[in-house]
């Protein structure tokens, strides 16, 4: 599978963006314990490197959710995947996803989880898409905001593939 793509953000925009990200949540949450939750599969380089950055003592979950399937436009239809493995009732919860476009996953995250009484719910995206988002769902640390394109790295996968780059390609064709 041959794809064409240009470099959209460097690998040292993503790493200085995370890192302000980072001392951002470090600052907001001071005296504080936050559970950072990482949605499965995409956002875990994104995870990776942010919890490294965030100088707090933090607790580690991963939760799934998908709404693409195989294709390169969301299905509209949001399912979980895997659930948090303890109790979020009075923790502070920020979730982290690798990008919010149409806004649907994360809509759905942040309905099942406060359902469930965290203290608070706070979100974290390494990529936004303003001009595809079709429900409202609140983002409070966003990475970068882009066009409306098809973009791959850096965790962002087409069929399972280029999640291994270090910096987010624009997608110009699909063979």
């Amino acid at each position: 599978m041959e794809m064409k793509m240009t470099p959209l953000i460097t690998e040292a925009e993503i790493s200085k963006r995370v890192s302000e990200i980072g001392a951002q949540i470090s600052k907001d949450y001071e005296g504080k314990t936050p559970l950072i939750l990482s949605v499965l599969k995409g956002s875990f380089m994104f995870y990776a490197d942010l919890i490294r950055t965030i100088d707090l003592d933090i607790g580690c979950e991963f939760i799934g959710a998908a709404s693409y399937g195989h294709s390169t436009k969301s299905s509209g239809e949001v399912r979980m995947t895997l659930d948090v493995a303890n109790p979020i009732r009075d923790r502070d919860v920020i979730i982290v996803e690798d990008i919010i476009d149409t806004g649907l996953t994360m809509k759905y995250l942040q309905d099942t989880l406060a359902s469930r009484n965290p203290a608070s719910i706070k979100t974290a995206a390494l990529l936004y898409k303003p001009k595809a988002q079709k429900v409202d769902c609140k983002i409070d640390y966003t990475g970068f905001e882009i066009g409306n394109d098809f973009v791959v790295g850096y965790g962002l996968d087409y069929q399972g593939m280029y999640r291994h780059l270090p910096y987010i390609g624009l997608v110009q064709n699909l063979n």
